[in-house]
């Protein structure tokens, strides 16, 4: 089959998931299933070997992306519950003073975004935000916009979240470069985010009649949000009575503690001989699943065990994190399908020649697909997923160093990031609890994604040129 084929092949059965997720509201697992199906037939990949790439494209994805969520769910949904996130925004505060109100919850959502959901982490915050706001006679939306930017930015491009984890299988990404290159890289975005955040929030938003009550009722005790804050979450059926918080410390030392243990790993592998005892042993201990690992045991003693709570309560802490994280893993491994799909199919191959043909860098291609395919569907997990799908064969073609590979995936990350609008839930989520309209909205939070996004992307290609510069 020609190589135009084949890439008419993959247009089409792009535009049929785009199709059946947006128009027909089908569940993006089912829809990449059937479309990944559909292509395969097409695409002329014999009968029998249709099945066999479907359970290799899944397996091959989830291997990596299921236990490394799994384990930084549980991570985050011990962090949530305990009521460490209240104490880390209330430590920064602290720290900053309360005319930086603003940076200190912005600069403690950097950390708890780390690992925890954008849509949860939001939500924890919301009670903090809508406090700090009423002290100060302003509307949340100033506190709320800046925060939620920063969140979603970690939750696009460092790992242990889905998509960045699943782009990393299907792409050979190292684990440990993508998130020392994503948390560097996020750090000037969220600044930036601060300073265009207040440039937006220059004009006064009308909050939403439900917002506005819901507002005027916080710190009366009787707020819906209020209410939820006090159950951990609105989504979570686990309820805990937190005697005392845990420390900003403690809960600073998790979250870094396996950065700092993947990192050791990364530099190892670069300083020490290869196939030596120290090398080997920085590999283990800077392995993604041990150091989630050892940071989930001390969370399971420290913010479980040692303030009172029993085993039994502990595990069902960890396990009701889980159910929320199941769809998340399976369109996760349905997008590896897609990626398998095309690679086995030539698809991959055609396009990767598509694009050393049009003279398009394979960074500059990542960006953009991952924007179109954001804009159009809304899920950033999806983009990134089905992002990293069609690249597969002109990153694996390319000979790019880790570093390099690592930076491909930052891009399709930061494409994800922009164009949040009305057919991406978290939209909803910022809108709702924010108290914006529709319009104000897209006015908003629309923008400030966008922005933070071609800025993402602007600053990943810098660090792109430098490093071929280097021959790093």
């Amino acid at each position: 089959m020609s190589a135009l084929a084949l890439l008419a092949i993959a247009a089409a059965g792009v535009a049929l998931l785009l199709v059946a997720v947006i128009k027909f509201k089908i569940p993006a697992f089912l829809a990449l299933l059937v479309v990944s199906v559909s292509v395969a037939l097409v695409a002329g990949i014999p009968l029998p070997d249709v099945i066999k790439t479907v359970t290799e494209g899944m397996g091959g994805t989830l291997g990596s992306v299921a236990i490394l969520v799994g384990l930084g769910a549980m991570l985050g949904k011990m962090i949530e519950i305990s009521g460490g996130a209240q104490s880390l925004a209330g430590k920064f505060t602290q720290l900053l003073g309360p005319r930086r109100v603003i940076a200190a919850l912005t600069a403690a959502a950097f950390l708890l975004a780390i690992p925890v959901f954008f849509d949860v982490g939001f939500i924890i915050l919301i009670p903090i935000i809508y406090g700090f706001a009423k002290a100060a006679g302003v509307n949340p939306v100033k506190i709320g916009l800046p925060v939620g930017a920063i969140m979603l930015a970690i939750h696009v491009v460092v790992p242990p979240h889905p998509g960045v984890v699943g782009g990393a299988g299907i792409l050979g990404a190292d684990i440990g470069w993508t998130t020392i290159l994503g948390l560097v890289l996020c750090i000037p975005v969220g600044v930036l985010g601060y300073f265009v955040a207040r440039k937006l929030n220059r004009r006064e938003f009308s909050m939403l009649p439900a917002t506005a009550e819901q507002f005027r009722l916080f710190g009366t005790g009787n707020s819906q949000i209020e209410q939820e804050a006090a159950q951990g979450t609105s989504k979570v059926a686990v309820k805990t009575e937190v005697r005392t918080a845990p420390s900003p410390a403690m809960i600073i030392t998790l979250i870094v503690l396996p950065i700092l243990m993947i990192m050791v790993g990364t530099v190892g592998a670069v300083i020490l001989p290869k196939d030596s005892f120290p090398a080997q042993l920085a590999a283990f201990i800077g392995a993604p699943l041990i150091a989630l690992l050892t940071a989930l045991g001390l969370a399971y003693y420290f913010l479980g065990i040692r303030r009172g709570w029993s085993s039994q309560h502990t595990g069902e802490v960890m396990d009701s994190a889980l159910a929320p994280t199941a769809i998340v893993i399976l369109v996760t491994g349905a997008g590896g399908v897609f990626g398998k799909v095309l690679t086995v199919s030539g698809i991959g191959k055609a396009l990767a020649e598509g694009l050393q043909t049009a003279g398009l860098p394979v960074i500059v291609m990542a960006f953009i697909l991952a924007a179109i395919l954001r804009a159009s569907q809304g899920s950033a997990t999806v983009a990134i997923i089905t992002t990293a799908g069609l690249l597969a064969a002109s990153v694996a073609d390319g000979g790019f160093s880790p570093i390099q590979t690592a930076l491909i995936l930052i891009a399709i990350g930061f494409g994800a990031f922009g164009l949040s609008h009305v057919n991406d839930s978290g939209f909803w989520i910022v809108t709702r609890y924010l108290g914006l309209s529709v319009a104000d909205g897209l006015r908003t939070w629309t923008v400030l994604t966008t922005i933070l996004g071609l800025a993402g992307f602007a600053l990943t290609f810098v660090a792109w040129i430098l490093v071929g510069g280097l021959g790093v």
